[in-house]
């Protein structure tokens, strides 16, 4: 993550998003470069989502990969990897490309990004009240963690296998099909390392 040197408003934020092809988030006025994903990464992004899509079927639910979330509260505007919203979309008055609403986010932990993923995003993903799941899935290893509000509480379920239940959408996710072809030495019907 590199971060602009100085303090913008949400237009100019907006503005520079729009010209550059990076993914940016804006902290409370500073626009933050993401990295660059690594095909680990992306693979899993892309194992997560269709895995949702089809777990999800027709319904009030869906998954959305790569979009922005807008956290109000504090002014900030992150991309995550997955979420899932149900019911209508909600966006941000200030950026109807944002979404507010999102009952599921999963982040796949880059080594680049893990410290930030766990700490100071989950705070600020926190701050949307719709949130009920937090799921962020290890990229080097079979590892899945579920943070599940519980109240104003945050109970957290780690797992290397064999599924994962997401409560919020009721849908579970056997990680052998979450990590197959994902490690680059796995071919379709293998089963991931434990």
């Amino acid at each position: 993550m590199e971060a602009v040197a100085r303090t913008v408003g949400y237009d100019e934020f907006l503005r520079l998003e729009a010209e550059r092809e990076e993914r940016l988030e804006f902290h409370d006025g500073v626009v933050v470069a993401m990295a660059a994903p690594s095909v680990a990464h992306q693979r899993l992004c892309g194992r997560l989502f269709s895995l949702l899509e089809s777990g999800l079927g027709p319904g009030e639910c869906r998954p959305i990969p790569g979009v922005k979330l807008r956290v109000e509260a504090t002014n900030r505007t992150l991309v995550p990897d997955v979420v899932v919203v149900c019911g209508p979309l909600e966006t941000s008055p200030h950026d109807p490309g944002a979404l507010t609403n999102p009952r599921l986010i999963i982040e796949v932990l880059s080594p680049s990004t893990e410290d930030y993923d766990l700490g100071k995003k989950f705070a600020q993903y926190r701050r949307l009240p719709t949130l009920a799941e937090y799921v962020t899935v290890a990229q080097d290893r079979r590892f899945v963690n579920v943070a599940r509000r519980v109240g104003d509480l945050w109970r957290f379920d780690e797992s290397d296998g064999p599924a994962i239940a997401l409560e919020s959408v009721e849908v579970s996710l056997d990680l052998d099909d979450v990590y197959v072809d994902v490690f680059g030495d796995i071919t379709a019907g293998d089963r991931a390392p434990r």
